[in-house]
Order: structure tokens, then C-alpha cells, then sequence
């Protein structure tokens, strides 16, 4: 019986099937790939949606990142030049942040009779080739300068020719009016023409409603320094694409340029670029020609003050840029790169610049805006400007240390300063204009 059981035994082993390690995993795979799969579809789920909140918080130009990491990297990784030529080309390539948020009915200011929707600037010196108009508009400038330019090509100063005094907020420059010349920035300027334009009566050169766009012409520095010809051909040149040209006669790294500013000069000057002006044929992009705005020097003594606003009253200039940058160095200066030469910008010339303005102010009738510049980096110093008699502001050095959301904060920390008062930028700009500006003898 024993022997019989154990047979049976070995019989059953026998017809058992064998499992082998193959088999066994033949029964396990098709499990584990669908856990695979699940966790590989959960990872991209993940992904995907990381990489979108990071692109949502990236292109909103009010995002921290920009400020506190992506702006401090660039100027700590790069010298200022080439931080500067990135930023540009970031700003070009369409792949900028944007100011997300419709700018508040206190902020609405006006040009020349016509409405922008912020009084905040973006001043000459950023896009000096006019690459990325667009780019900067999207950031939330009401208006948007570039150049300077000039008739030929030329290649500016020997680099290096910027430098940063972080420990003072400011910048030194000594660029030179480095241009491709006028031929490449007006081809840039025609294809950003849609191919069927349509022309408003709200149309401006910006393309864009509430904006406006100027274009600052300088002079090549091989030109005769007297000589008002590089100005004229520049307002031939580019009339038809801007809404303001703005003779800047006031850049210290050109040699002679700002003799310009004496009587004799600026006044052959004046009545050779309003001429030029005046007989232009109507832009085809706005059907207006465009206005003339003269760039001056904080630098100027008082008396020659006074003489630039006697020539303007008895010219058809239309406005007066206060101001640009300094060749003085404040006591208060701190950082090593003080001593570099060039034009000083940045809060050390805020002082200065409203000084400058407010002389400026008393010697020009109302009818005469004055945009200010120098030092602005807060609402509370748009606001300064406004009550010395600035009808717009521009920026320049705060937007390189604060980054892409520097408009936007200016605008809102304004609308708040406005709001606590419960006025807005027009009514704070009418009144110090009118108390302010020069009203005869």
C-alpha cells in the first residue's frame, strides 16, 4: 500500500504541468507594463502642466523670478554690454514677458492732444537699432524711444564703454552713438508695417492704441560739429515712421555735440530741423507729421537755460526732453566705477534732472510739454516729475537693475499714490503745468 501511494504520488508529478521562470513572468509582465505606463503618462501629466504654470509665471513681467534671479544673473554673469545685447535679443525674439493688466483710467495722459494710456517711457539708449519695439511695448510703456541713430554707420567708442555702480543704483556710459545706421533701422521699421495698413484717426507710428513711438536722431561723429546736416537728413529719413524725432543735442560721449546747446548754434539748428519738418508729406502710417522734441543736458547753467527756452518759444519746437545723462559725479557716489567717464544716470541724477526741469518749466508756455528723465524707478518719482511740470516720464537705468516689470510697478505704486489722493495723472500734470509754466512779461 506504502509503495502504491508513493507511485501515485510520483505519477501526479508527473502529469503536473512545469512552471517555469519564463512562464511565471509570462503572467506578471502585462501588469507591471501597465503600471509602467500609468506612471509614465502620470510623470508627463506632471510635466506638462510644470512646464505650463512655469511659462504663465515666466511671460507675466511681474513675476519675481525677473526681478530678484533672471535680471541679478544676467548683470552678475555678463559684462553690462553684453547683458545689455541679450536682453534685446530676448526682447526681439517675441519670447519677452508682457504686462498682463489693463493700465487704470487714473494713469490715461495725454500727447499733444492725443490720449496713451500710462505716462511711462521707455528712453533712448535701450534699443538703439529699433530690433525690438514690440518687445518693449508688450512691457507696458506707453511710449517707446529708440537710438540714438545716425545717417552712416559707425562703430561708437572703444569697449568698454558701460558700467554699473550697483552700490549707488546708477550707470555710466560712454557708448559713443554706436548705429548700423539709418538704412538698416528703416528697413526694421517697414516690415513691422501690416502688408494692408489701414490709417485712423487714433493710428499711431506704434501700431499699437494708446502707444506712441520716437525715434532719437544723433550725428556721426566724422560729420562738421556745427553743422546741422545730420539732423535734417535724420528727419527726412524717419518722419514718415515716428509720431516724435528727437534732436538730442546733449550726449557728452560725442565730442563738440553738446555745443550745440549755445544760442548762435541751436538756433540755425532749430530752424533747419522744424523747416525739414514742416515739408514732409504726411506719414502714410498716421497721415500726420511727426512732432519735434529737443533732448537738452542736465549739465546747462541757468542762464543757458533761459536762453534754449527763449528759442523755443520763437520756434515750432513741440516739446523738450529734461534731461540726459551727466558728466558731473555727485559727492554721494560711492561705487568703485565711479570714476569711469561717460554720462552718469540713475537716482544720483534725479536731483539735477528735476532742477533742471522746473527752470525749464518757468521760462516755457503751457502749450509746450516737457517729458522728464533721470532717476525714476518708483511711482513717488513719476509722480515728482508731474508736479514739477512733466506731462510723461521716461525711465532708463531703473529698468536695467529692476527688469521687465519695472513699468508695471512704477504704474501701479502711481495709481495707488493717485488713488489715496483721488486724482489722477491728468488733473496732478494740468495744474502744476499751468502754476508753474511761463506765461509772458
Amino acid at each position: 500500500m506504502h509503495l502504491r501511494t508513493t507511485g501515485f504520488h510520483h505519477v501526479l508529478r508527473k502529469q503536473t504541468p512545469h512552471r517555469s521562470p519564463v512562464f511565471a513572468r509570462s503572467l506578471t509582465t502585462p501588469s507591471s507594463s501597465s503600471q509602467s505606463s500609468t506612471r509614465t503618462a502620470v510623470y508627463a501629466t506632471v510635466f506638462a502642466a510644470s512646464v505650463g504654470l512655469f511659462a504663465v509665471y515666466y511671460y507675466d513681467a511681474r513675476s519675481a523670478i525677473h526681478r530678484y534671479v533672471l535680471t541679478p544673473v544676467l548683470r552678475r554673469t555678463f559684462d553690462a554690454e553684453t547683458g545689455h545685447k541679450i536682453a534685446i535679443k530676448v526682447l526681439r525674439s517675441g519670447l519677452g514677458p508682457r504686462d498682463p493688466v489693463q493700465d487704470d483710467e487714473r494713469l490715461r495722459s495725454e500727447f499733444w492732444g492725443r490720449e496713451l494710456s500710462n505716462p511711462v517711457g521707455l528712453a533712448a539708449g535701450f534699443d538703439k537699432e529699433g530690433e525690438a519695439i514690440d518687445g518693449i511695448l508688450n512691457l507696458g510703456f506707453s511710449w517707446v524711444e529708440i537710438g540714438s541713430i545716425t545717417p552712416k554707420p559707425q562703430p561708437g567708442n572703444p569697449k568698454p564703454r558701460v558700467f554699473h555702480l550697483p552700490d549707488d543704483a546708477a550707470l555710466i556710459n560712454r557708448y559713443g552713438f554706436p548705429s548700423q545706421g539709418a538704412a538698416s533701422v528703416i528697413s526694421r521699421l517697414r516690415a513691422r508695417i501690416p502688408k494692408f495698413h489701414e490709417t485712423k484717426d487714433d493710428t499711431t507710428a506704434a501700431l499699437k492704441p494708446g502707444s506712441v513711438l520716437a525715434i532719437n536722431l544723433g550725428k556721426n561723429k566724422s560729420s562738421p560739429v556745427e553743422s546741422p546736416d545730420d539732423f535734417v537728413t535724420g528727419v527726412k529719413t524717419f518722419g514718415p515712421y515716428a509720431d516724435v524725432l528727437v534732436v538730442n543735442v546733449s550726449s557728452p560721449n560725442t565730442p563738440g555735440l553738446r555745443g550745440l546747446q549755445n544760442r548762435e548754434l541751436l538756433e540755425d539748428l532749430l530752424t533747419s530741423v522744424t523747416r525739414a519738418r514742416d515739408e514732409l508729406e504726411p506719414s502714410p502710417i498716421t497721415a500726420r507729421r511727426p512732432r519735434l522734441v529737443l533732448k537738452i543736458a542736465p549739465d546747462l547753467e541757468e542762464s543757458q537755460i533761459v536762453d534754449i527756452a527763449d528759442l523755443i518759444r520763437k520756434s515750432n519746437i513741440d516739446g523738450v526732453i529734461v534731461s540726459n545723462t551727466t558728466i558731473s559725479r555727485p559727492a554721494s557716489l560711492t561705487d568703485p566705477n565711479k570714476s569711469e567717464m561717460g554720462g552718469l544716470s540713475g537716482a544720483p541724477l534725479k536731483p539735477r534732472a528735476l532742477q533742471v526741469l522746473k527752470m525749464l518749466r518757468a521760462h516755457v508756455p503751457a502749450s509746450i510739454p516737457l517729458i522728464g528723465c533721470g532717476g525714476i524707478s518708483t511711482g513717488a518719482d513719476a509722480l515728482d516729475y508731474a508736479r514739477a511740470g512733466a506731462s510723461l516720464i521716461q525711465v532708463y537705468t531703473g529698468f536695467g537693475y529692476d527688469g521687465v516689470g519695472t513699468c508695471r510697478r512704477i504704474k501701479d505704486e502711481l495709481e495707488a499714490l493717485l488713488r489715496a489722493e483721488n486724482t489722477t495723472w491728468k488733473a496732478v500734470v494740468d495744474e502744476s503745468v499751468r502754476k508753474l509754466s511761463w506765461t509772458g512779461p
